[in-house]
């Protein structure tokens, strides 16, 4: 007789990228390590829990649980459970998910290399998460000196009830702060309203205000006017894991400990044109810094940035410096490295192949400095990012 295949049910919003992500890791799970019988369906985050569950004789959920209705069904089943939306509900699943808090650090420091000196955080607080997300954004501006205004939703998981004063307010906002400005919307929701109040605003994006949302939504994303900047978030490396966790709890290798939480780093900044902008008031070092961006992976050096720009290489150095914190020499390589990680995330090609294309006369130069900059090798960043 052959042995009996665990029965498991996805409970997972599927009308988002993250979702749909988060069941492609589960998926690649299986295929490594299964077969499993899976329950799925289309989903949102406010889909019923189906009632046939109730007195289901299954193996185990994955669940992304919005309110205590769900929970207390899902409590009801008695089966092991994954919870990988909410931590602040009360219940003692595992919680697996994204380290919300680097989210915040990450949009700031991409707003800052692009040398903004003014922020601001446009907000919806109905969640804990979009909370710990602007809260480490603002933190991390004041760190760097800085102030940073914010707007608050009038919640992003619904339409607010007057769409249109909803806009008014918050053009008017926009309107009133100084600008280049930089601006972190904390979710892609919010980023698609704050691009759409910017054109009602006849504001300018990104060569006034920039813009960038978290969680890479591609619909939304793509559809913004311009398209949207965003944080992605490795939905497939926590469908893994959030798999991986309930395999070993149905099959008694290891039983969870109650409330214990497995988070992930989120992925890069996916840059779309709303940020796609060197924000500096000092014209000659923006040109500067235009032309480094456009031509790092090129044979760059600082004599031919200086040149280019009619400015001594000392001058650059210094108004460079003071300027984004870096020098010119420093930034070519920041962005050279950038094109590695890329290059190593997104394509198979060779060591060779992407020390040609980002600037590297020699392979072994590049993967020694890689490894001092960033702790790991690049095949072992290449495996880490893989999912």
């Amino acid at each position: 007789m052959p042995s009996r295949i665990p029965q498991v049910a996805i409970l997972v919003d599927t009308s988002r990228s993250y979702g749909r992500d988060i069941v492609r890791g589960v998926r690649r799970y299986v295929a490594e390590h299964g077969p499993w019988s899976l329950y799925l369906e289309p989903r949102d985050l406010r889909s019923r829990f189906p009632d046939w569950l109730k007195n289901w004789p299954g193996d185990g959920i994955l669940a992304r649980t919005v309110d205590d209705q769900l929970l207390r069904h899902l409590q009801a089943t008695k089966l092991p459970v994954i919870e990988l939306r909410t931590s602040v509900l009360q219940h003692s699943f595992p919680f697996v998910g994204m380290d919300n808090s680097v989210i915040g650090v990450r949009v700031a420091e991409h707003l800052r290399n692009r040398g903004f000196r003014r922020f601001a955080c446009y907000l919806d607080s109905s969640e804990a998460f979009f909370v710990e997300r602007s809260d480490r954004f603002v933190q991390t501006v004041r760190e760097h000196g800085f102030e940073c205004s914010q707007f608050k939703s009038s919640g992003a998981g619904k339409k607010p009830l007057r769409w249109d004063q909803h806009q008014r307010a918050l053009a008017d906002w926009l309107t009133s702060l100084p600008k280049p400005l930089g601006i972190f919307a904390v979710n892609d929701q919010l980023g698609f309203w704050l691009l759409d109040a910017a054109r009602r605003a006849g504001i300018a994006v990104p060569e006034e205000v920039a813009v960038v949302g978290a969680e890479n939504d591609n619909m939304l994303c793509d559809t913004a006017s311009p398209p949207l900047s965003s944080v992605r978030l490795r939905g497939q490396a926590v469908g893994y894991d959030a798999a991986r966790i309930l395999d070993e709890w149905m099959t008694k290798k290891r039983i969870p400990k109650a409330g214990e939480k497995h988070l992930h780093a989120p992925g890069d900044i996916v840059v779309r044109q709303s940020s796609d902008i060197v924000a500096v008031e000092d014209s000659r070092i923006a040109a500067a810094l235009r032309f480094i961006r456009q031509h790092a992976t090129e044979n760059l050096d600082v004599t031919r940035v200086a040149r280019e720009v009619a400015l001594s290489r000392s001058v650059l150095e210094r108004r460079m410096k003071a300027l984004i914190g870096r020098s010119p020499g420093e930034e070519i390589n920041r962005l050279r490295f950038a094109a590695v990680e890329k290059l190593l995330t997104q394509t198979d090609l060779t060591l060779d192949a992407i020390a040609s294309r980002c600037g590297f006369t020699h392979p072994q130069y590049m993967a020694e400095a890689f490894r001092k900059r960033s702790g790991v090798t690049p095949g072992e960043f290449r495996k880490r990012r893989a999912l």
